[in-house]
């Protein structure tokens, strides 16, 4: 089923349903106020909401309305916890290659995973407001699972039984921030603002064949001001998947419903497939030519992501947002 969270003046918003199409929708009412309340209990609310899910595909459910995804907030406007992982080891490589930094064992075996600020998403179509365009500011194109409950010590085997819904994720970043940050020794901070994620949720059955061994096999289609940069398989070249994610996140701790675990940004060895983030079409200028000569996003810039099923299809809709300068 697919899953959203309707603009309606408060902080966590109203469950929606939305169609397969994604041209209608319904407000949940009587099952479950929000998103958060859904996952909170889940083996009793999920049935109901899919069987409204049916009923709304089948063109029998009642009080139905377009869906617009300019009225949506992030499915989970805030959540327990953000943890975004860097699955895709091949972006870690280029990165620390353009600035002459060897590229540790470990990362190949070990996931990198930080815990980012969770309490103000962005909108799918909310504008990105920034300070300062000397900040270096960047887009990431990600795929996430939100979890249900996840007890400590999971094994990888057992973790998809765990993951509820699937999004997609613009992980903002601000690349002229993270090398003092790192330089402390104790991670991200400033250099990750709010993120923002796609219109819509959806449960991985969606998928169909597409959902596989952990991992979403179909590429992530990434517009830069209107012309698409990349379309990398997020299938592809993904060291760690999701359910190894889990697996990593909950060595030491346990996991609650709501839990949102982001792939880190999508990448291929395959550098026809473009960029999910500009940071690497710098890297492998770095390396080509000795300079970076693409600019990272100013003030006007603009960004889409989205993802197509094999009938060009958008599945969870799409990411579309502005860079504007921030007015307290």
């Amino acid at each position: 089923m697919k899953l959203a969270t309707l603009k309606d003046g408060s902080r966590d918003g109203q469950l929606l349903i939305v169609s397969r199409d994604l041209k209608t929708a319904m407000i949940a009412d009587g099952i479950a106020s929000t998103l958060q309340r859904a996952l909170d209990d889940w083996g009793f609310i999920a049935p109901q909401l899919d069987e409204a899910y049916e009923r709304l595909n089948a063109g029998r459910a009642v009080n139905t309305f377009d869906f617009d995804a300019a009225q949506c907030m992030a499915p989970l406007p805030r959540a327990f916890q953000w943890a975004d992982g860097s699955s895709y080891v091949n972006h870690v490589e280029l990165v620390r290659k353009a600035r002459n930094a060897d590229m540790p064992d470990s990362f190949w075996h070990d996931p990198l995973m930080y815990q980012g600020g969770s309490d103000d998403f962005i909108g799918p179509r909310d504008d990105i407001e920034m300070q300062s365009e000397e900040w270096g500011i960047d887009f990431e194109s990600e795929v996430a699972v939100v979890t249900g409950d996840v007890p400590m010590g999971i094994k990888v085997q057992h973790a998809a039984e765990h993951i509820r819904l699937l999004m997609l994720v613009n992980d903002v970043s601000l690349r002229h921030l993270i090398p003092a940050e790192l330089a402390k020794g104790f991670g991200f901070f400033q250099s990750k603002p709010a993120s923002s994620f796609s219109p819509v949720a959806i449960t991985p059955d969606e998928l169909g064949d597409a959902w596989k061994d952990g991992k979403v096999h179909l590429p992530l289609r990434s517009s830069l001001n209107g012309t698409l940069v990349g379309q990398p398989n997020a299938g592809i070249d993904m060291v760690f998947s999701f359910t190894q994610l889990i697996t990593h996140l909950c060595k030491t701790r346990k996991a609650r419903a709501g839990t949102i675990i982001g792939s880190g940004t999508v990448s291929n060895k395959d550098a026809s497939k473009g960029y999910s983030c500009i940071a690497e079409k710098r890297a492998l200028e770095m390396i080509a030519g000795g300079e970076p000569v693409t600019p990272f996003m100013q003030f006007g810039d603009s960004i889409k992501i989205e993802m197509l099923d094999k009938n060009g299809k958008s599945i969870f809709g799409a990411i579309e947002q502005s860079v504007v300068e921030y007015h307290r």
